[in-house]
């Protein structure tokens, strides 16, 4: 298929092929492995942003994706993130009691562009006065803006600001180190066990990639529980549905609908075709997550699916690190929303939402809705 930016992708859509294909070692995620095709059309980050923020996790292939995992895994531990649950409702609460008593109120501002963020700073080890200075648009640099786009420059200079943000959080946990992940990677760096490039990278992916999405998340949760109301009280009469019903919110609609580049190192077969070297590969989670051959009634949201083994935290040795903290932000945020907001629906026709048009991202810009009651 032919990407918005000229690129030319092979899509993998089918759950396994999907499952297959991101657990095949024969694919790697480092850009060197890119053909110049692909390079010529990517819409990658420019020089120098692209070398200094693009060596992240995403982007790298074991031994080296080993190693760089194993330095966030611990912040993102279960049991750790699990006992952070009471902190996290206390975030979602404070957000919700913010809100007007009743009326119509846009969740986009109001709570699902401030919760994800919120989190992630007490998760990062994020102060409070940087914290404050994040600019959600830096969030958006994720989102493909082609060489010959217009809006090329606009999105260079959002690289540059949230590049210098990036080394104002490094200086001050050099020069203030505490015991959280953030201070912990600047250790790394200053041991040699990271490069700067790495260092900024992996700051650069738990800033966009650890709130952003989530936000997505959120949006496109509300939007199917919006769409579908018996299936809205139903989860507010029956709050202990909540795990079951984020899994199955998350593979009807999951916010990040795409992988990034994969790439073999020699002409190879996938799936009955022969895909040339350094041709970009891309699995459609969305797609995987909506196969009736894997799903029943895959189109129908069922909160009683059991088991429910969707693609929306990716998988293989790529799968999102840190999806049990956003299992439990998504738990928090929709049971806070619906247990709080009584009457909650839209406030102008479905029609009127207006969608990301991102490529990697799903979600929606601003939603609108009204409430009889702020419980």
């Amino acid at each position: 298929m032919r990407f918005p930016s000229g690129v030319c992708a092979w899509l993998v859509t089918g759950y396994a092929a999907a499952h297959e294909t991101l657990n095949d070692d024969r694919l790697g995620k480092n850009h060197s492995l890119g053909n110049e095709k692909w390079r010529r059309r990517a819409s990658i980050m420019p020089e120098p942003q692209h070398s200094q923020l693009q060596v992240h996790l995403l982007h790298q292939d074991p031994p080296r994706h080993t190693m760089m995992r194993r330095l966030i895994t611990d912040a993102f531990a279960p049991r750790r993130v699990e006992a952070m649950r009471p902190r996290l409702q206390q975030l979602a609460d404070a957000l919700v009691n913010a809100l007007p008593t009743r009326g119509t109120v846009d969740l986009v501002a109001g709570f699902a562009a401030r919760f994800p963020f919120q989190v992630l700073a007490e998760v990062i080890g994020l102060p409070a006065d940087l914290a404050v200075r994040f600019r959600r648009e830096w969030g958006k640099v994720v989102q493909p803006v082609g060489p010959t786009d217009p809006a090329r420059p606009a999105y260079e200079a959002l690289l540059r600001g949230l590049q210098g943000y990036i080394a104002e959080v490094v200086a001050h946990k050099r020069s203030e180190a505490g015991e959280d992940l953030l201070s912990k990677l600047v250790l790394a760096r200053d041991a040699g066990e990271l490069s700067q490039e790495e260092l900024d990278s992996i700051v650069f992916q738990l800033l966009v990639a650890g709130q952003e999405p989530v936000t997505n998340q959120i949006t496109t949760a509300l939007m199917t529980l919006l769409r579908c109301p018996a299936h809205l009280t139903h989860l507010r009469d029956h709050p202990e549905l909540l795990p079951r019903a984020v899994d199955e919110l998350l593979r009807y609609d999951s916010a990040f609908e795409l992988t990034t580049w994969r790439f073999f190192a020699e002409d190879s077969d996938l799936h009955g075709t022969t895909v040339p070297a350094g041709d970009s590969v891309i699995v459609s989670l969305c797609a995987a997550n909506r196969d009736s051959q894997r799903f029943p009634d895959a189109d129908t949201p069922d909160f009683d699916r059991s088991p429910n083994p969707h693609l929306a935290f990716g998988q293989g040795i790529h799968f999102c690190p840190g999806a049990v903290l956003a299992r439990i932000e998504l738990q928090v945020a929709i049971g806070t929303l619906v247990n709080r907001l009584r009457g909650l629906r839209l406030a102008v026709p479905d029609e009127q939402i207006e969608w990301i048009p991102a490529v990697l991202g799903r979600g929606v810009h601003d939603l609108p809705v009204f409430y009889n009651e702020r419980a």
